[in-house]
């Protein structure tokens, strides 16, 4: 499975702890040891700006009214949460919009690597793994979103994304499942 990668997108302390499911965080630290285990290799994806903000724009409604300090290397709620902090040698992905890809370098690193069979896991379904999936399909990965490695605030439109809307471009399983092929290969 050297050529299919873990992205653990947005699991910044300010996003977990939104999340109501107090099982969410475990899963993904299960899927994120499996996939350890696995040699799959994990990149972390998170939301950061620079020191006075000047890579977000006023017109922005998901960022543009972020207060100053915000998501900057010296926020703590920026921070990726503990559980599920990278290792040496996991790459930490910085982005500037909701989609993984938006102003990072995350296209790079995975051709550099050779992948292309993305396995989706984050806060918010409606956010980062929505646009990253709608992205990714467009070049061409192969993608497997985690359906309960997700999380929304809105659990009904997570459950349509995850049921009726992924699945027209990805496969869509659950952290148990995904693990499981992890150990039968």
């Amino acid at each position: 499975m050297t050529n299919t990668a873990l992205l653990a997108m947005d699991l910044q302390n300010a996003m977990v702890g939104r999340v109501e499911d107090d099982a969410y965080l475990p899963r993904v630290i299960s899927a994120v040891d499996a996939a350890r285990k696995a040699g799959v290799p994990v990149l972390h994806v998170v939301v950061g700006f620079r020191e006075g903000h000047p890579d977000k724009h006023p017109r922005n409604k998901a960022f543009g009214a972020l207060p100053d300090g915000a998501f900057t290397p010296g926020d703590p709620n920026a921070a990726i949460h503990p559980g599920v902090d990278p290792r040496p040698g996991e790459p930490v992905i910085t982005k500037k919009r909701v989609s993984a890809f938006a102003g990072s370098d995350l296209d790079l690193v995975l051709r550099s690597r050779g992948i292309d069979h993305l396995v989706l896991a984050g806060i918010a379904t409606s956010g980062v793994v929505l646009s990253t999936l709608r992205q990714a399909a467009d070049l061409d990965f192969r993608i497997t979103v985690l359906a309960d490695g997700c999380a929304d605030p809105d659990p009904e439109v997570h459950r349509v994304l995850t049921e009726k809307v992924f699945p027209r471009q990805a496969d869509v399983v659950t952290v148990d499942a995904w693990t499981r092929t992890l150990t039968e290969a």
